[in-house]
């Protein structure tokens, strides 16, 4: 048991370490993600009184600006600090690469209309009565789109990988916001200073000690 538990919080470690080190160069990207995990707290901290409100906050604020730093900031050329190439490392990517994002996003952002068209959901749910009742079920659809993401990729996992990356991959994105809190909360302090790119030097300082199937795979230069 000590055993199992062990490989699980080590595949966690890795996990969360080949997420920072190959998709959170850029200090923008970072300083976003401090927004978001703010955002994404004070959703957890509602989600059992208010669950539309913490769909609203997490999707409306918290994804938004998590995704457009991964979208419009994090630099794809090729990456020096991890020898990889974004091409690369878009296709080893366990969560959500850029391409799945696009279609997770397209959901979400087409449930409102959804919604607005059929308020009744094509007669699954009562219809919203005025702007607040379409707000709360805007809110519940867009939690109902996040647990469907996180489930539908972890049992992905499970059949591409194992069930130990799923599990331990589902995990991970469900303390991700504490665990970013802590990661980029100096972010936006060296992005005043004008540092627009993380010199990682902290990536190649533990490079040697943290290793991943990842990490062999990678392409490197000549």
């Amino acid at each position: 048991m000590l055993q199992q538990l062990n490989t699980y919080l080590e595949a966690l470690k890795i996990q969360r370490w080949d997420d920072h080190r190959y998709y959170h160069h850029s200090r923008i990207n970072q300083s976003l993600h401090f927004i978001s995990a703010c955002f994404f707290i004070a959703s957890y901290a509602i989600l059992f009184t208010d669950p539309a409100l913490a769909g609203l906050l997490a999707w409306g604020i918290s994804m938004t600006t998590r995704q457009s730093g991964h979208f419009f900031f994090e630099p794809r050329d090729y990456d020096h600090v991890n020898h990889a190439t974004h091409d690369h490392k878009e296709d080893i990517k366990i969560g959500y690469n850029l391409r799945r994002k696009v279609v997770l996003m397209s959901i979400w952002a087409v449930s409102p209309l959804v919604l607005f068209l059929s308020p009744s959901l094509f007669g699954l749910i009562e219809p919203a009565v005025g702007l607040n009742g379409y707000l709360h079920d805007v809110g519940l659809a867009w939690l109902y789109i996040g647990i469907g993401g996180l489930l539908f990729r972890t049992i992905h996992l499970f059949f591409i990988k194992d069930v130990m990356t799923g599990l331990v991959w589902m995990f991970k994105i469900a303390t991700d916001p504490f665990h970013d809190f802590m990661l980029y909360r100096k972010s936006p302090l060296a992005l005043l200073k004008g540092e627009l790119i993380d010199p990682m030097d902290h990536v190649n300082a533990q490079g040697d000690e943290i290793t991943s199937e990842q990490e062999t795979e990678a392409k490197t230069l000549p």
